[in-house]
């Protein structure tokens, strides 16, 4: 699939608010082809030389504000997380502190309505986080690509510096959100941890396929897939590839039993 195509997929597979978010390839694309028609510099009209001027203008401005747009989203949702992940963990605290069967007001009805919605809200996060490493990804990869078409076609060598600095920005440096994902899945398991008879019960009736097909679940799961086929090895692999995603399928299986209903003991 050519990465215009699957870029507006994802654009349509991702959350409501995040669309205008992504890359402008379209547009990037469009400035590019500008510019390598025209005509070289020392054979062209002064009208001719003012428009290739102001497509390459145009380019370097709409390539900057891309960073500038991406970095911007990407540390507002980075600060979020961190109070997201705050405040469900101290949620768990007083749901245990209160009606476990050590709190202050023992429930076993209050205490399972309340960690089952708990346990909602932490897959859902779980799944939003995932989203914004994909949103790294693939935003990463059409800087990478577009930057490639603009060095082809123009003869310039523009790809190497421009994506040196890119390694560098945050929207590229998702060190915080791994480690927040990892703590996320750590807490599934320790907290809400599933039977393995139950899990093959719901896996029979097909609760695993029906719950990934709704809303910011079944998004993650076309994220991570796709972020799987892009960090992938390849024969075509350079300094500009992103790294082999440390994701086994077993690892992928086990995301999507994340949002099957549990039994909270």
């Amino acid at each position: 699939m050519k990465f215009g195509k699957r870029l507006k997929q994802q654009i349509q597979e991702t959350l409501p608010g995040w669309c205008d978010k992504f890359l402008s390839y379209k547009e990037l694309k469009k400035l590019v082809r500008l510019i390598s028609s025209a005509p070289a510099a020392s054979a062209a009209s002064a009208s001719a030389a003012v428009a290739y001027g102001k497509a390459e203008a145009d380019f370097m401005y709409l390539l900057h504000g891309e960073i500038e747009k991406f970095n911007s989203f990407f540390v507002e949702k980075e600060e979020d997380f961190i109070i997201r992940h705050r405040e469900l963990q101290q949620r768990i605290q007083k749901a245990v502190g209160r009606w476990g069967e050590n709190g202050s007001q023992p429930s076993e009805n209050l205490y399972k309505e309340e960690m089952n919605k708990i346990r909602k809200d932490i897959v859902d996060f779980h799944g939003e986080m995932v989203l914004l490493m994909h949103y790294s990804n693939i935003n990463y990869t059409g800087l990478a690509k577009i930057l490639k078409k603009y060095d082809k076609r123009t003869g310039g060598l523009l790809r190497l510096p421009f994506i040196q600095k890119v390694l560098e920005q945050p929207f590229f440096t998702t060190d915080l959100v791994s480690k927040l994902i990892k703590e996320c899945e750590r807490t599934i398991d320790a907290v809400f941890p599933m039977e393995e008879q139950r899990r093959e019960e719901e896996e029979e009736a097909g609760v695993s396929d029906s719950v990934a097909g709704e809303g910011i679940f079944r998004n993650t799961v076309a994220a991570l897939r796709t972020m799987q086929e892009m960090r992938k090895g390849s024969s075509t692999i350079s300094q500009f590839s992103l790294p082999p995603l440390n994701l086994p399928d077993s690892d992928l299986a086990r995301f999507l039993q994340l949002n099957s209903p549990i039994q909270i003991s």
